[in-house]
């Protein structure tokens, strides 16, 4: 089961927000309201996160796929627009490449179309399975602000902190595989959707230079860079990653 929420208009174009690694779809709520009000928005929580289930693992870029196309099946939407985040991102644009009757736009942020090393994703399941969740909040939140803002909104870095902790063990690491195995790379000329690529000038988890590699492959996709941003940058820069996203959408 795929736990989603629907808001917004029911007879407005349908607008799917995805999660990243380690949050729920709560990561969206900097743009959830002013979204709502243009787009019938669905927001869901990737498989073993949040309240989804956590099928047996380990999971790959096609089950995170498909689940998105029988979510959509079973709210009975034919095409929606699609946003997301890291592995959010993955997966939007394995949609565009595997089922690109579902998807009218794309915008990919802070996202990658292979991250490597691979080493790094075993050793992060590994140590989550040993650990859980918690042993790794700290660093994730390194990862997805900037130290100024951290400084700056503590309370926003540790609900943060709290939220990868939440997580449930089993799910983050089988995710951690479909990061592992991930390769999107010679797939991404076959994306003919109009793509938005936005990237965090600060993120150290999936630098501009990722974004860059997935415009150069993507027949006319335009790049976005907001500065300052760490990997979480709808939440550090909220307006204008609404403002991208609404103009992206509505062209």
């Amino acid at each position: 089961m795929i736990h989603h929420t629907v808001t917004g208009p029911g007879d407005a174009p349908v607008l799917v927000l995805s999660n990243s690694l380690g949050s729920t779809l709560a990561m969206w709520d900097p743009q959830a309201a002013a979204l709502a009000e243009r787009f019938r928005l669905v927001r869901y929580d990737i498989r073993g996160h949040g309240a989804s289930d956590t099928p047996p693992g380990p999971y790959s870029i096609d089950d995170v796929g498909a689940d998105v196309v029988a979510l959509l099946d079973e709210l009975e939407v034919e095409r929606a627009h699609f946003a997301g985040l890291s592995l959010g991102g993955m997966t939007g644009m394995w949609l565009a490449v595997n089922a690109p009757e579902r998807i009218s736009r794309l915008v990919a942020l802070c996202t990658s179309a292979q991250v490597g090393p691979a080493q790094m994703w075993v050793d992060r399941a590994a140590t989550v399975r040993e650990q859980g969740t918690a042993a790794i909040a700290e660093a994730g939140v390194e990862r997805w602000l900037t130290q100024g803002f951290r400084d700056a909104h503590p309370d926003v870095a540790q609900y943060l902190r709290d939220m990868i902790a939440s997580v449930d063990d089993e799910g983050y690491a089988n995710c951690c595989a479909v990061i592992e195995h991930l390769d999107l790379m010679p797939n991404l000329d076959g994306i003919s959707v109009p793509t938005l690529v936005i990237a965090g000038a600060q993120d150290p988890a999936t630098p501009p230079e990722h974004a860059e590699r997935i415009v150069a492959g993507v027949p006319d996709a335009r790049l976005e860079v907001l500065d300052p941003a760490a990997h979480l940058v709808n939440v550090e820069q909220p307006e204008a990653v609404t403002r991208l996203i609404v103009e992206h959408l509505e062209a």
